[in-house]
């Protein structure tokens, strides 16, 4: 049975981020699904620690949030610095380096307070065109009735607004080509259960929660005909840096014939990181691990490893979808056809 076309003004109605009276002011993702809160951020080092703490978070927001954390700077007198403490905020995603970049270019050209504000809602708007696009782009990739897999949260909670793979399902939803949607949980912070689940509860998109360990058992039932991530940082070869779990679920789509979608702007590709190992990976504290909802799961003294993202090859990727375009069999060479000119 085909699914029914919706209304996609209908199926995006969240927002991570909003500047109020002077100060930028984050959904606090860390509270979600329970309880919906803002968090005010006056300065830079209450941006600065809002992405560290997690409570604003995915690629595109944290460059978001990173834009007018630059505005605040401005306003303290010491830019340079508070700069340099948001640049190392998270060391993964590509896109707070790039919009602290564009920032710190303006405000050599001159920029004041108010013209680098004018800039952040640029960045800002831009990518939510961005993920509209996208959506558009990766959507028309699928076939109809199709069965999807997400891993993380990519959705509006992650950007501007819409989201990056999920905009690519919400668009797919809307245009009746998508039948069912999975969401993994995504140990250990649980994006997928806390944020994805919610985030298209919001907009009446049904979706069914698996764990982690379930997704290859669900691919071998012919449920899913796509797995559709976003990423943090695409290399100029075309591997990819996504939340950890990433790279297992391409190996597991590849072995059972589902195709395997990375969808991102352009602001996370990274020509100038060669491959996969040129990605810093990011480390967080054990104690993510080892505990869960504040309570902990395992033996006093046990160890735990915590790597925040892990590389896929681009040999594993079908395709990559970002404003721009469709990448069929990402390479070096087609990396450099496609975005070579943008980052020379």
């Amino acid at each position: 049975m085909l699914a029914e076309p919706r209304d996609l003004s209908a199926l995006d109605s969240v927002r991570p981020l909003r500047w109020q009276d002077g100060a930028l002011e984050v959904l606090d993702q860390r509270r979600l699904p329970h309880e919906t809160a803002w968090l005010r951020c006056v300065d830079a080092d209450a941006v600065c620690a809002a992405i560290r703490a997690l409570a604003v978070r995915g690629a595109p927001a944290i460059g978001i949030a990173a834009a007018y954390g630059a505005v605040l700077a401005a306003r303290s007198g010491d830019f340079a610095g508070s700069v340099a403490r948001l640049r190392a905020a998270r060391p993964t995603a590509v896109n707070l380096m790039w919009a602290l970049d564009r920032m710190s270019a303006r405000a050599a050209c001159g920029a004041d307070a108010e013209h680098l504000l004018e800039e952040a809602r640029a960045i800002e708007a831009e990518d939510l065109a961005a993920n509209h696009a996208m959506g558009r782009l990766g959507a028309a990739l699928l076939e109809q009735g199709a069965g999807v897999l997400t891993h993380c949260n990519t959705g509006a909670l992650a950007t501007a607004g819409f989201g990056t793979a999920l905009g690519v399902i919400r668009a797919g939803v809307a245009g009746g080509r998508i039948a069912r949607v999975y969401a993994g949980e995504t140990r250990p912070w649980l994006q997928g259960a806390r944020l994805t689940a919610w985030e298209l509860q919001q907009d009446g998109i049904a979706a069914t929660l698996i764990a982690d360990s379930a997704a290859a058992a669900l691919m071998r039932t012919a449920a899913v005909q796509w797995v559709i991530v976003g990423a943090d940082r695409v290399a100029a070869n075309g591997d990819v840096a996504n939340k950890i779990g990433t790279y297992a679920l391409a190996l597991a789509a590849r072995h059972h014939g589902v195709r395997f979608m990375v969808v991102a702007p352009v602001s996370s590709v990274d020509m100038a990181a060669r491959g996969g190992d040129a990605i810093e990976i990011e480390l967080r504290d054990a104690d993510e691990v080892l505990t869960c909802g504040g309570r902990r799961i395992a033996p006093m003294g046990v160890a735990a490893w915590n790597p925040v993202f892990d590389i896929t090859p681009a040999a594993l990727i079908d395709v990559l979808v970002t404003e721009c375009g469709v990448l069929h069999k990402p390479d070096a060479a087609g990396m450099r056809r496609q975005f070579g000119a943008m980052h020379a």
